[in-house]
């Protein structure tokens, strides 16, 4: 099976990180060169254009590395706000996701081949031009790191990809797009839709809006193709997780862990 994958948006210039910081949710000027973390990039209605690994490779360079979507376009779409910034932004070819050797977690850089390593403890995310492979989707659905097939792109808040755990929205840096409602839904709380690992009798499609009791109950995002039983990350709404006994057309998921912020 081919690997996953994508292309990184590098961010460049004396300006890169207070860009970076005004547009993405999480707080980039608190980044340390070597390091990297989660972030996304809302829409003025808080939902999720993209959920991104942004790392600091110098002090005047990111690379962000989109978890799904189109890396070109939104970059073209970031060029948009630049105004007078002293940033360049420029796209790398197509590039393979794959596991990599144990880094220490949150740890960033770049090997001799150019391949980008993001730490995780444990293990690596290996983002390079060769071939790579898709065993690190067991690890990141465990996690609860999504990623974001098509149909979950501009379609879902911040709580629901529970990205306030994960580092990924920062409530005291300052404004960003989205700020607004995504604090409004720190504070206030009233999601009703949450991040989900499920066990399947068969393989939920990524992307697949899930139709449960003839209503829309929410999205299959991240599937892990060599488990023993089909298991996929999936946001569903509180009331159908609350029902436990879940049935899509005769397939029946099992839900084994809730991820909340």
């Amino acid at each position: 099976m081919p690997s996953t994958t994508t292309r990184t948006i590098t961010l460049a210039g004396r300006d890169a990180a207070a860009f970076a910081n005004s547009q993405l949710s999480s707080n980039v000027l608190g980044l340390p060169v070597g390091r990297w973390h989660f972030s996304g990039w809302l829409d003025p209605k808080g939902r999720v254009r993209a959920l991104l690994h942004v790392a600091r490779i110098g002090d005047e360079r990111f690379v962000l590395v989109p978890r799904g979507g189109d890396a070109t376009a939104l970059a073209a779409d970031l060029k948009r706000f630049v105004f007078r910034s002293k940033v360049t932004i420029d796209v790398s070819d197509t590039l393979h996701v794959g596991d990599g050797v144990a880094r220490a977690d949150g740890e960033a850089s770049e090997d001799a081949d150019g391949a980008l390593l993001l730490g995780e403890g444990d293990a690596s995310l290996r983002i390079a031009a060769n071939e790579g492979d898709d065993a690190w989707r067991a690890r990141h659905i465990a996690k609860g790191y999504a990623w974001l097939p098509d149909g979950a792109l501009d379609a879902l808040l911040p709580p629901a990809l529970s990205m306030e755990r994960i580092g990924a929205v920062a409530f005291d840096k300052g404004c960003f797009p989205g700020q607004e409602i995504a604090a409004r839904l720190h504070f206030l709380g009233g999601h009703k839709r949450h991040l989900h690992i499920v066990q399947s009798d068969r393989a939920l499609i990524e992307g697949t809006t899930l139709r449960i009791n003839g209503r829309d109950a929410g999205i299959a995002l991240t599937s892990d193709a060599s488990a023993s039983r089909p298991t996929t990350l999936v946001v569903l709404d509180d009331a159908t997780a609350a029902a436990q006994n879940l049935d899509i057309e005769g397939n029946r998921l099992h839900i084994i862990s809730t991820f909340t912020d």
